[in-house]
């Protein structure tokens, strides 16, 4: 007794794949993001793809962003990438590619890849920083995190020179 079956490798192979189409994409976005009627931050991005009808959701800024975030003083801190991805589960943004933060008080952070946690406010990175103050001042080394208002700033490793210690 002799048994065959024939199959389509082609259709196996396209069953088994799993692709990412975004549910929504976007050119040139310029979002606003308010609360109680202030404006707390803006983001600006060549291009937006949202990944939302997947089971762990995400948006993606595959061509840069730029965010201008407020305080309640009307100050703002400038955040810049080559890319950026944003998971919904867990309100993380992850930076990527000559990531630089300036505050308006002349602090700036700059380093390869940078995340922010959304819900506590809090940035890190094991990856090589250089922060730099409006004295000229800098620090700079391996693994940071710090609050999105540099008040609190921990650092692993590192070496530099401050100049102003107030």
């Amino acid at each position: 007794m002799c048994f065959s079956c024939e199959t389509n490798l082609k259709e196996v192979q396209k069953f088994n794949q799993s692709s990412f189409v975004p549910s929504g994409e976007a050119d040139s976005i310029n979002l606003k993001y308010t609360d109680s009627g202030k404006i707390k931050s803006i983001l600006k991005s060549p291009k937006m793809l949202d990944y939302g009808n997947i089971k762990n959701a995400f948006t993606e800024f595959p061509n840069g962003i730029s965010v201008t975030m407020f305080d309640d003083n009307g100050n703002t801190t400038t955040i810049v990438a080559n890319y950026a991805i944003s998971y919904k589960k867990t309100d993380i943004i992850d930076l990527q590619g000559n990531v630089v933060i300036n505050s308006h008080d002349g602090k700036k952070l700059e380093t390869d890849q940078l995340y922010f946690d959304q819900k506590n406010e809090w940035f890190f990175t094991e990856k090589t920083f250089k922060y730099t103050d409006e004295s000229g001042g800098y620090l700079q080394g391996p693994g940071v995190d710090f609050s999105k208002d540099f008040k609190i700033f921990n650092m692993q490793k590192s070496s530099g020179e401050v100049n102003n210690l107030n």
